[in-house]
C-alpha cells in the first residue's frame, strides 16, 4: 500500500470519529516541523512526487493521474490560485462524491484531528506556499509574465532581458542583464527581492528612480489583487529567463549581487 493509503488507515485507527477532543499525545505520524516542504514531503509527494510534478511512488496505482502541482500558475494565466489550493487541501474547494472514495485525502479535518486549529491553518498555509514556490516558469509568447515583459520592460532591458533595448542608451546607468540575477546570487533566484525591485514602491533611492513604479503604474488601472498578479507573473517570466547553468534548487531570498 502507499504512504498516503497507510496514513489514512492509521488515521482511522487512532479514532479520527472523535476529531474534536485532540489527544495529549499527537501521533507520531503528525510531524512537529510546520515548514511546508516537510509537511509535502510526508503527506503529498507519495502521489504527487518530491518535485510535485505527479510522479510520485503511488501515482501509478491510483484511478486518475495525480495533478502536476507545478503547472496550476501556468494554468491559471500566470497567476498562482492560492485561495483554490488551499480550498483543496482542505476541502472546501471541491465536492465529495455521494459514492465511492476520493483518492486525495481531505488534509483539514485530519489535521485538525491531532493538532490544534492554529498549527493546522500554520500547517495548511506553509504547504500552500512551499506548492506556490514549485510553480514552473513559463516562458512562451503567450504568458502572461511574457507579454507583461515585453510591453512594460524590453524598451530598456531588451527583448530577451539583457539590458539593451532601444532606450538604453538613453539612460544614465545601463539597465542590468537581468538573466544574471540567479547567477549573481550563488545560484539562487533571490524571487522576494526581484518582487520588491519591479514593485518599486518599497525600494529607497537618492534622486530620481529611472525604472518606473511598475506597483503604481499598475495600482492605477487594477486593485491590489491584480497587481501582485501582474508582478508575480512578471517574476515568474524573468526567473524562466535565467542563464541555465546557472540554475539551481531553491528560491530562497539573498542579497542580489
Amino acid at each position: 500500500m502507499g504512504r498516503v493509503t497507510l496514513l489514512i488507515v492509521l488515521f482511522a485507527l487512532l479514532g479520527l470519529k472523535s476529531a474534536a477532543r485532540a489527544p495529549q499525545q499527537p501521533p507520531s505520524i503528525l510531524i512537529d516541523s510546520l515548514a511546508g516542504r516537510d509537511s509535502f514531503e510526508l503527506y503529498c509527494a507519495s502521489c504527487h512526487g518530491s518535485g510535485g510534478r505527479g510522479d510520485g511512488p503511488v501515482a501509478r496505482q491510483l484511478r486518475t493521474r495525480p495533478a502536476d502541482l507545478t503547472a496550476l500558475a501556468r494554468r491559471n494565466d500566470g497567476a498562482f490560485p492560492r485561495e483554490a489550493v488551499r480550498g483543496f487541501i482542505t476541502g472546501s474547494g471541491r465536492a465529495v462524491p455521494a459514492h465511492g472514495t476520493i483518492e486525495m485525502p481531505i488534509w483539514g479535518p485530519l489535521f485538525r484531528a491531532f493538532e490544534s486549529d492554529a498549527r493546522a491553518r500554520e500547517r495548511i498555509a506553509n504547504l500552500v506556499s512551499h506548492i506556490e514556490s514549485i510553480q514552473a516558469p513559463a516562458t512562451g509568447p503567450n504568458d502572461p509574465g511574457s507579454r507583461l515583459f515585453r510591453t512594460h520592460c524590453a524598451s530598456c532591458h531588451g527583448g530577451a532581458g539583457r539590458g539593451n533595448g532601444p532606450l538604453a542608451d538613453q539612460l544614465r546607468h545601463a539597465p542590468p542583464d537581468l538573466t544574471k540575477y540567479t547567477a549573481r546570487n550563488g545560484g539562487v533566484f533571490p524571487r522576494e527581492r526581484v518582487y520588491r525591485i519591479i514593485d518599486g514602491r518599497e525600494v529607497s533611492s537618492h534622486g530620481d528612480r529611472e525604472m518606473p513604479v511598475w506597483g503604481d503604474v499598475f495600482t492605477s488601472s487594477g486593485s491590489t489583487s491584480d497587481v501582485k498578479a501582474r508582478i508575480d507573473a512578471i517574476v515568474r517570466y524573468l526567473e524562466g529567463i535565467q542563464e541555465r547553468a546557472a540554475r539551481l534548487k531553491g528560491n530562497t531570498d539573498h542579497a542580489v549581487g
